[in-house]
């Protein structure tokens, strides 16, 4: 999994993690065509309204854990299925990454005055974290080929008898 940042917000004063599900779905269907097939988030998320909004936007698995109150038998069960459990560990990848844009890619302070300056800032950190991960996979991917292409002359310089052939041939 490689986990670009492919949308961020920055939000005016403090609302509540609940009302941000629906804009977050539209935003995404915005940038993608369609709903996204997984939606992991924390309990601060978690209302039955929301888990309705995304199965009705089309949502196929819903990862919000129930905030508060007794869980039904169904709602229990369906917390403890893997599905519900990939979802979760899906969302412990994105808090990863967003721990890494704080620890490791310099969000920890924003120096900037104003709203704008600050989005610009936060803006400028996304894209710096992609293009990092980019530049990791692509290096992977130029590493594995270079192992490769050694294996294929290593195997391709000798001969049935033994001999040794010039590795260009």
């Amino acid at each position: 999994m490689h986990l670009l940042i492919t949308q961020y917000v920055v939000l005016e004063g403090n609302p509540g993690d609940d009302q941000q599900v629906e804009p977050s779905l539209e935003r995404h269907k915005e940038t993608f065509g369609h709903a996204p097939e997984l939606y992991g988030s924390d309990r601060g998320f978690f209302s039955e309204k929301n888990v309705k909004s995304c199965k009705q936007k089309g949502v196929k698995v819903v990862c919000i854990p129930q905030r508060g109150g007794q869980k039904t038998p169904t709602r229990a069960k369906y917390e403890k299925s893997l599905d519900f459990k990939k979802g979760q560990r899906f969302r412990a990848g994105i808090e990863g990454t967003i721990s890494v844009l704080f620890r490791g890619r310099g969000m920890k302070r924003c120096l900037a005055e104003g709203s704008e300056r600050f989005e610009i800032w936060v803006g400028a950190a996304v894209l710096a974290n992609n293009l990092m991960r980019i530049a990791g996979l692509l290096e992977r991917s130029l590493r594995k080929r270079k192992q490769r292409n050694g294996i294929f002359r290593i195997f391709f310089s000798l001969t049935p008898g033994g001999r040794r052939v010039s590795p260009s041939l």
